[in-house]
């Protein structure tokens, strides 16, 4: 089995070509050690300010919320957008929180709801396909669901040797270890044993092993065919999660529900529209933590101009 190789510290990371990196890191380190409801205000008005600096992904974001919330008001996107960059903001810090907390400090601000629904699937035996949408919460929802039962992570190597090293080194707190994001053979050997395996079928990966289906109001969205193999051949339990932040500050609640039921085995088309349907439901549990600022329709149909 092909399994990611675990990343090493090395002597070059103390190099100059690395210092700001370095800056990063133990800047992000130390802001996380703050009392979150401090935490909470810095990345929610850095977010905020950042919208003033990052006017392409300020457009492509505004961009995705009309093109899938149309019966909006324009008030309404609007509102959405300023809260999704508020959300940018505490993501950065979420991750350092991710990879920086103690698990005593996780359970504190930190809660998931429906841990029996995956001690009912694992004592059956099969594999979970853990559904982690592309919310700015999902490395620290990670963080928090693995706590309880930790998988195997599908991951893509940082080009940056330091972060990557750093980035492992957090997301080994709540994974038992990692598979390459291009390893399906892998992938499929891991959820035939019965373990969990972390997924994101919900980002426009291309022409390449894609259909287009539905995805809110956008009739044609290039999605992923990689769920599809997955389940033709391991058969796992879908299990989406939403890692949803609480809005008053409080914290955070992992929302786990019921798996769907009916996947289409034998048609891609309809198994990615079922996939996107089930990404949908758990985008619309908390629309304001999803990466709108990614061009999720970048990929279209032969002969159709772009959509941004």
């Amino acid at each position: 089995m092909s399994k990611f190789k675990q990343p090493e510290f090395h002597y070059s990371f103390l190099k100059p070509k690395y210092w700001l990196t370095w800056f990063g890191i133990i800047s992000l380190y130390l802001l996380v050690q703050l009392p979150y409801p401090a935490i909470h205000f810095i990345g929610s008005r850095t977010g905020r300010l950042s919208m003033r600096f990052l006017k392409r992904r300020q457009h492509i974001a505004r961009r995705n919320l009309e093109l899938c919330f149309p019966n909006l008001s324009k008030e309404e996107r609007e509102k959405l957008l300023v809260e999704n960059f508020e959300s940018l903001g505490m993501g950065l810090l979420e991750t350092g929180m991710a990879w920086f907390w103690s698990d005593n400090r996780i359970k504190k601000w930190c809660k998931v709801d429906n841990l029996e629904i995956m001690s009912r699937i694992r004592a059956n035996g099969k594999g979970v396909l853990l559904v982690g949408v592309h919310f700015l919460t999902l490395e620290l929802g990670g963080r928090i669901y693995g706590m309880y039962n930790p998988g195997v992570g599908v991951y893509r190597p940082h080009n940056n040797k330091l972060m990557d090293w750093v980035q492992v080194r957090g997301r080994s707190r709540s994974n038992k270890y990692f598979i390459d994001r291009n390893d399906i053979k892998g992938m499929i050997r891991e959820l035939r044993k019965g373990e969990i395996l972390w997924y994101a079928p919900d980002h426009d990966y291309g022409p390449r092993n894609s259909v287009f289906a539905p995805f809110f109001a956008v009739p044609q969205a290039a999605t992923t065919i990689g769920t599809s193999i997955l389940m033709r051949q391991a058969d796992p339990v879908i299990l989406p999660f939403t890692p949803k932040r609480h809005a008053d500050g409080s914290g955070y609640t992992v929302l786990v529900t019921e798996p769907p039921t009916g996947f289409p085995m034998d048609d891609s088309t309809a198994a990615a529209t079922f996939m996107n349907k089930v990404v949908e439901k758990e985008i619309l549990k908390a629309p304001e933590l999803y990466m709108w600022l990614h061009r999720r329709f970048k990929t279209r149909p032969a002969g159709e101009i772009s959509l941004y």
